[in-house]
């Protein structure tokens, strides 16, 4: 895929993300690995309306060279490639769901959502809460630092996930799986659940390694 059809691309899911109420105003970013460098959402800008030639590109050193100044959060992006080193994309929203768990009180933060479903855990598998600091906050980089190694999706305390993807389509559908979950997590409190079992999960995880 060509820069060109890869600042389509960036456009079109942020679009499609927006249309489908998992981002809303200024909200989120988008970032997507290249030959020589990164190309991330501007800050301030709506994943609904995104002018592709518009998109930031930074060189390898993480330095913006064209299009519009980058994300704020742009550290949040270059700490997980840097972590994960087959990252392809990295997708992050401010999703209500998502969101909602993050801010509960008595969430596990090694693993803030049970394995519910198959496809929960053959996406993300284990979800650690960041504890909260200020967007912006350099600090964040460190703690999600700390976690990026072993998990290619971190969820930022009374913020949002960050999701790493080998693809943008596949950080895209990780971060829907999360989403989706959490609104199962939520609609299921203060009932009896029947999460998937230690075993279960240990199965799925052998089936279907995590790729990025």
């Amino acid at each position: 895929m060509t820069e060109n059809q890869t600042r389509e691309q960036i456009s079109r899911v942020g679009r499609s993300l927006f249309d489908r109420g998992l981002t809303f105003g200024s909200t989120g970013n988008i970032s997507v690995r290249i030959d020589d460098g990164w190309l991330m959402t501007p800050t301030g800008s709506s994943l609904g309306d995104l002018d592709p030639a518009r998109i930031a590109k930074l060189d390898l050193n993480g330095r913006h060279i064209d299009g519009d100044a980058p994300t704020k959060e742009s550290f949040l992006h270059t700490t997980m490639y840097d972590c994960r080193p087959k990252a392809g994309a990295i997708v992050h929203l401010h999703s209500t769901h998502s969101v909602a768990a993050s801010c509960l009180h008595d969430v596990d933060p090694k693993n803030v959502l049970p394995p519910l479903t198959a496809y929960y855990v053959m996406r993300i598998g284990v979800l650690p809460l960041i504890p909260y600091f200020p967007p912006g906050d350099l600090n964040l980089a460190a703690a999600v630092r700390e976690m990026a190694s072993d998990h290619h999706a971190v969820l930022l305390a009374n913020h949002g996930p960050v999701v790493a993807g080998t693809s943008l389509e596949d950080a895209v559908y990780a971060t829907e799986e999360l989403e989706e979950t959490a609104k199962l997590f939520l609609a299921l409190q203060g009932m009896r659940t029947r999460p998937l079992t230690d075993e279960q999960a240990a199965e799925l995880g052998r089936r279907f390694p995590t790729k990025v």
